[in-house]
């Protein structure tokens, strides 16, 4: 269902500059202003991957440094039939995580020091398959789209606002008026839709990240604490680079908590319970369970300290 929302939000999106292309500048801006954003968006889905990791300052992680941390990314990335996505630490108090790269042979999985910290190995492992899930669904390439076609949308708007509109009557029989509330709204409509958007994907990611592991309530538990910790602890890098705050498993900008259309991130409290009804049906349906899902043959117990504490 999540998937039919975003192409519904994507296909809304393109028929939004479509129209806003018409009452601006006609066919031509409209191509114009397409691949100046298709093309400043493909430089950056390129290059996504090692922006991302430089703007948060993350070091790279081997099995020698952080075995336990590299062997759960393994066996989850195992569970989620994807390469194994290259890892890395962000020093930061804050607890949080992300996965980046433009597809799964180029991805790489951040956590930072604070969520090593606070969250027991099971929790751990929950946002460990949400990121897996990330990656598994190519999201990160979902959102570059999105960021052409809202890149694409502020374009024409700009050129709205030098250049008035076309002069022809009949491809803008709006006038004056149709560009001005083009120019006004259309880069505030394509934002919102590209928030929408996001969230969708959080929703998907949380989903598939429990199959994954086959236990929604590791993440459901590990989200909670996630949530409370992003409260009390700034992250600066992110407070710096707040075009990245999409990017992360809980937003980590501060002062941005709500669920509401502005925000990049669904409420942390619906998340939950949609994993905790998620939880139900797996004991309803006796799903088969993963090394990661059975506590009886876990390396760890449930509310066992993290061994980084």
């Amino acid at each position: 269902m999540n998937y039919v929302k975003t192409a519904a939000l994507l296909a809304g999106m393109t028929a939004l500059f479509m129209g806003v292309g018409y009452l601006i500048g006609g066919t031509g801006g409209m191509v114009i202003a397409f691949v100046i954003a298709a093309g400043t968006n493909a430089f950056a889905l390129w290059n996504s991957d090692q922006v991302a990791l430089r703007m948060h300052n993350a070091e790279p992680v081997s099995r020698a440094s952080a075995p336990e941390l590299y062997d759960m990314v393994e066996t989850l990335s195992k569970n989620a039939q994807i390469p194994l996505p290259k890892i890395y630490l962000i020093n930061s108090d804050q607890p949080n995580a992300f996965a980046t790269g433009r597809s799964p042979s180029s991805a790489a999985v951040a956590v930072t020091s604070g969520i090593m910290r606070i969250l027991s190995r099971e929790e751990l492992a929950g946002v460990i398959a949400h990121e897996l899930a990330h990656i598994k669904n190519r999201d990160t390439l979902i959102m570059t789209v999105a960021a052409t076609i809202a890149g694409a949308i502020s374009m024409l708007a700009q050129f709205g606002m030098f250049f008035g509109g076309s002069s022809d009557r009949e491809r803008n029989p709006f006038g004056f008026v149709g560009v001005l509330a083009a120019v006004i709204l259309a880069p505030i409509a394509a934002s919102l839709v590209q928030m929408a958007i996001s969230r969708t994907r959080e929703y998907s990611a949380d989903r598939l990240g429990a199959a994954i592991c086959q236990h929604p309530l590791w993440l459901a538990d590990a989200l909670e604490k996630i949530a409370g910790g992003a409260q009390r602890h700034e992250m600066m890098s992110a407070e710096r680079n707040p075009a990245s705050a999409h990017l992360f498993i809980v937003n980590p900008l501060s002062g941005r908590r709500m669920d509401n259309l502005f925000a990049t991130h669904p409420n942390t409290e619906n998340r939950i319970a949609a994993l905790h009804e998620m939880a139900g049906q797996y004991r309803r349906e006796r799903a088969p369970r993963s090394r990661y899902a059975d506590e009886a043959s876990s390396p760890w117990k449930r509310g066992q300290a993290s061994p980084w504490e």
